[in-house]
């Protein structure tokens, strides 16, 4: 397939990745952890990927970000091969295209809810008092309004993963990259933060690939892929 066919191909595409191959060393010992994976995924999907711990999950979600470089193969996001872009446009592409939410929330502690979810808004060179309007709006869709102005050690663990979510959404991403979105939350908290996330998926169309643990959610997701000694399917 010639490259002109092949972007064809991958702009139907919201994210793709064709071949993704990664090795780490042990010692003298090699652990293949991906071998060979290649996926699509297409506008408003929500996809969960399983598998037990150290399976290379996260790896996996690191390389579909662009934020780690893979032995083998390509990752395409929105037409566009990431691993021939250099540093600065591979990172204005993750800021346009992508969205990312961890276990553990990342928001600076310094900083207020309303703060953080706008960083990514004026990281792009918005201005400030449209970022925090965008931002301000967003909150509102995650119920979290009335705690704008209180800083991350001022809000519950619930609280500061919604924060993070909408951080993720508010620049409108194609897709959403989310590891363990919920792992450090109760049942009940859990399930409140993944009730919005699929909600704002509804609303906005935005692609979830979601990494977790949670047969609950995985269920509730269009696609389920389970990532088993280096092999997706």
């Amino acid at each position: 397939m010639n490259d002109a066919v092949m972007h064809d191909t991958e702009a139907n595409n919201i994210l793709s990745c064709k071949d993704l191959a990664m090795t780490y060393s042990e010692g003298k010992l090699e652990v293949n952890v991906l071998k060979s994976i290649s996926m699509e995924v297409k506008a408003g999907e929500r996809i969960a990927i399983v598998g037990r711990s150290g399976a290379g999950k996260s790896t996996l979600l690191h390389l579909l970000g662009g934020l780690d470089t893979p032995d083998h193969g390509q990752v395409f996001v929105d037409g566009q091969d990431m691993l021939k872009l250099g540093e600065a446009a591979r990172g204005k592409l993750r800021n346009k295209s992508l969205g990312f939410i961890y276990q553990f929330h990342h928001l600076l502690p310094e900083f207020s809810a309303l703060e953080n979810v706008a960083m990514p808004l004026l990281i792009r060179g918005e201005v400030p008092l449209r970022a925090e309007a965008e931002a301000m709006k967003i909150l509102g869709q995650v119920g979290l309004e009335s705690r704008a102005h209180h800083k991350p050690g001022e809000m519950s663990g619930g609280e500061r993963q919604r924060a993070a979510v909408a951080r993720a959404l508010v620049t409108r991403p194609a897709c959403v990259l989310a590891d363990e979105p919920t792992g450090n939350l109760d049942h009940q908290t859990a399930d409140q933060v993944y009730e919005q996330m699929l909600a704002l998926n509804e609303k906005m169309g935005t692609s979830f690939i979601v990494v977790t643990h949670d047969r609950e959610l995985a269920a509730r997701m269009d696609r389920v892929l389970t990532l088993d000694e280096g092999v997706l399917s």
